[in-house]
């Protein structure tokens, strides 16, 4: 039993030893860490997952809003010179090229141009395509225009030129552009370059980072390790940063990019996102916008070499930058089209052809800076009352102005032209500065804004300088005479001294700019001859109240001083304000409120506004047409009578304003499709010793010079009529009467009282008419008398019968001429 026994102890297992139990403890914590180590590693995958798909499926970017000019509309009968088509294409930086096989370029060959245009989205539903129209001008109109594509409207529009953008607080500046519209060679240039296993990885390349890793011990500078992806991965979601964790994060994030994404996807992000240049303290983003910033250019209209620059880069924009650097750039670029070369996408001559080409880069970039910054700005205000500024800035919006570039273009070199000569005048006039509104009177589109200098600092006189704008508001005042139905055209007002006591206990007494009284004078000739005792006393006949309120009415939403010097425009308002005033006078007695814009589209083309017609009756017709043809009279025959050397035949209408101690000059006008004001001045309100006529109206027929005029031919009321007054006493007259005038009148105004000169010719015209009369019915009973004595005759019956007849004769004749004096 006992070797049993021992038998059995022998058999029975080994407790486990110290260091087995401890390795199993060691183990299971490992598992548990490996565990939990999937499990984190698992939950930050899927969080860099989810940072890749919220961005990339969500918005993007922040893309900068665009303003736009309104599109030039070119159809048969279009008022178009050969100077504004000209002026347009170079704006839009179109290139003459006989061949004009490409968008963008043109030929013109005497009369007629050949334009390839580039086609246009203004909305999802209004979309021009790209089209080539032949077109014919003489003597300042289309004769013919033709089309390759087919045109219901019968009208073909020029894309709009881009006059600015709204950019984000990131500073961030890009074009988005679709992958379509990407040159296929630029994206064959860029893929031989930066990663041409692109569409065989899955977005690392082993042999990539090999590769790297050897050039970095080697020395040696080929290709980089990274893929497309990775830069974009760098660029969209992380940073510059040198780290093992980045680099890693980058990896693993280019490969969820395209677990979820295609490489069509992939690369169209990435050509919009890639850093290409710095403009100022804004970055140019995507390829789309270097192509603007670098050639002023769209992207496909770019040549090989340029778009093989624009790819070389990629690498370092700022050590390839090319206005820095030609030559690196230089070099670059010939280094991305060999790579184009020993791919073979491009064959032999096709390299060596594209080698040849300069840089051909423009010496100043346009892009992000405004050509037209005054009209801009009053864009962004006028946006402003409706969005809100992250929407203006992030989210792709697309203006589309009222701004019209030849009208622009005008007002820039007539304000630039005229205030060179003025500022030579005197001492005085050394800092002289101007501003320029004009508009379309029946629709209230603003076309052109000189607010600034040559630098815009913010401050747009067109709209921040309040200056008293004198006498101005003068046909305002007779305007209210005419309305009364107490004044005609003709009607005399008094010029004579005017003292009125103001609240404060002082007199104020207005003096003409002459320095002479001139008594009664007609109505015409006070405005026209800008008469301040005339205008005082007329005003004071209905009233300050009066006078503020038909302001009001005029559209003037400042608050209008009650005192009596507002007659002679004692009140600070804009040029602005003015031009909303003469947008009245200058469309029939309707408002229109003055706007910069028409439409708004957001950045899938959906239309988010549309200006419509706001318009309104401000004054009656007929009393409009009366006020217009006393404007016309300051051109005829008054103060701004230099503005018939543009046309005696288009009846331009306006009024000159200067304001005391001439500190202030203004002239503000109208033809049949431009009103425009002028203001010139100083910013330190100091006298500038010009007025109205020798200031402010040489700027505005410089400017209105420079475009294609319609006569003001307002239509004609049905109540009024023509009539012709006495001047200077508003009684009826005649023609051919000394002051007779020939002016239309209110036909519930029609004047009861005759001149001297048109009674007496109508007292002869009554003789006249008498003796006719009497002569007409004279002759018949003679003739009787006749007949009857010759019968007498042949009867031998002449006792005393021709006596007897004789005195019936009489009796008749005197009947006859009191019934014809009763009847007169």
């Amino acid at each position: 039993m006992q070797v049993q026994t021992n038998h059995l102890s022998v058999l029975k297992p080994k407790p486990p030893s110290h260091n087995t139990q401890k390795g199993f403890v060691i183990g299971f914590i490992f598992l548990i860490i490996l565990i939990v180590a999937l499990i984190l590693i698992t939950l930050y995958v899927l969080k860099l997952d989810s940072t890749i798909t919220s961005k990339f499926e969500g918005k993007r970017w922040n893309i900068p809003a665009k303003v736009f000019s309104q599109p030039l509309e070119l159809y048969q009968g279009a008022e178009v010179t050969d100077a504004d088509l000209q002026s347009w294409l170079e704006l839009l930086n179109y290139r003459s090229n006989k061949q004009y096989e490409r968008t963008g370029t043109y030929n013109k060959a005497g009369n007629d141009y050949y334009i390839h245009t580039r086609g246009f989205k203004y909305s999802a539903n209004d979309i021009d395509e790209e089209q080539v129209i032949k077109l014919q001008l003489k003597n300042g109109k289309i004769t013919t225009i033709q089309s390759t594509k087919p045109n219901k409207v019968g009208i073909v529009r020029l894309e709009p030129v881009t006059i600015g953008g709204i950019y984000p607080d990131n500073n961030e500046d890009r074009l988005v552009v679709s992958i379509d519209d990407v040159p296929p060679t630029l994206i064959e240039a860029l893929i031989a370059t930066e990663d041409r296993g692109f569409y065989e990885h899955k977005g690392i390349s082993l042999r990539g980072i090999a590769r790297a890793i050897y050039n970095n011990f080697s020395g040696k500078s080929m290709q980089g390790g990274s893929t497309i992806t990775q830069q974009l991965i760098k660029n969209f979601y992380l940073n510059s940063e040198r780290s093992l964790k980045r680099k890693a994060n980058e990896a693993v994030m280019a490969l969820l990019l395209e677990l979820h994404y295609d490489k069509r996807e992939i690369l169209q992000t990435y050509l919009n996102e890639i850093n290409l240049g710095q403009n100022g303290n804004r970055s140019i983003n995507g390829f789309g916008l270097a192509a603007q910033f670098y050639f002023n250019q769209p992207l496909k209209e770019l040549r090989l070499d340029q778009q093989a620059m624009l790819v070389g880069l990629a690498k370092g924009p700022t050590q390839y930058n090319p206005r820095r650097n030609p030559e690196l750039a230089l070099e670059r670029r010939n280094t991305v089209l060999h790579n184009l070369l020993v791919t073979g996408k491009i064959d032999q001559q096709t390299y060596e052809q594209a080698i040849a080409e300069p840089l051909d880069v423009i010496e100043k970039a346009s892009v992000g800076k405004s050509r037209f910054p005054d009209f801009l700005d009053i864009v962004k205000r006028e946006l402003n009352t409706v969005y809100h500024q992250d929407d203006l800035k992030n989210e792709g919006l697309r203006i589309f102005s009222t701004l019209n570039p030849i009208s622009q273009l005008a007002a820039d070199k007539a304000v630039e032209d005229r205030l060179a000569q003025l500022r030579k005048t005197s001492s005085k006039t050394k800092d002289l500065q101007a501003a320029l509104v004009s508009a379309n009177p029946d629709t209230g589109e603003l076309v052109a804004v000189v607010g600034s200098g040559s630098e815009f600092t913010g401050f747009n006189r067109a709209i921040d300088a309040k200056r008293q704008v004198g006498s101005l508001l003068k046909p305002v005042i007779y305007m209210t005479a005419l309305e009364k139905g107490k004044y005609n055209l003709a009607s005399p007002v008094d010029d004579s001294p005017v003292t009125i006591r103001l609240a404060d206990n002082t007199n104020w007494t207005p003096k003409n700019y002459d320095g002479r009284d001139h008594g009664y004078v007609p109505l015409t000739q006070a405005l026209a001859k800008s008469y301040n005792q005339a205008a005082v006393n007329t005003g004071m006949a209905y009233g300050v109240g009066t006078f503020v309120n038909q302001l009001h009415r005029l559209g003037i939403k400042e608050k209008i001083p009650t005192y009596p010097s507002i007659f002679l425009g004692s009140v600070d308002l804009s040029p602005m304000d003015m031009l909303g005033v003469y947008q009245v006078f200058a469309s029939g007695g309707f408002h229109t409120s003055i706007h910069s814009i028409r439409s708004v589209i957001d950045n899938r083309g959906t239309i988010l506004q549309r200006t419509g017609l706001n318009t309104k009756a401000a004054i009656p017709a007929d009393v409009n047409y009366l006020t217009n043809y006393a404007l016309q009279q300051v051109v005829e025959n008054g103060t701004a009578k230099k503005a018939k050397s543009l046309g005696a035949d288009l009846n331009l209408a306006g009024k000159t304003g200067t304001t005391n101690d001439y500190r202030d000059a203004w002239f503000a006008g109208y033809s049949g499709n431009y009103v425009s004001v002028v203001w010139v001045g100083r910013d330190d309100n100091k006298p500038i010793g010009l007025s109205g006529g020798s200031g402010a109206l040489p700027v505005w027929i410089d400017y209105m010079k420079r475009l294609k005029l319609a006569a003001v031919a307002p239509a004609q009321p049905s109540t009024i009529e023509w009539l012709w007054l006495e001047n200077g006493t508003g009684k009826l007259s005649q023609e051919g009467c000394e002051n007779a005038v020939y002016v239309p009148v209110l036909t519930s105004a029609t004047p009861q009282d005759a001149s001297e000169c048109s009674i007496r010719r109508y007292e002869e015209e009554v003789q006249r008419q008498q003796l006719e009369w009497l002569r007409e019915h004279q002759l018949a009973p003679q003739s009787d008398e006749e007949v009857v004595v010759e019968d007498s005759e042949s009867t031998d019956d002449t006792s005393n019968s021709t006596d007897d007849n004789s005195d019936n004769s009489n009796n008749r004749s005197d009947t006859w001429f009191d019934k014809a004096l009763e009847w007169f």
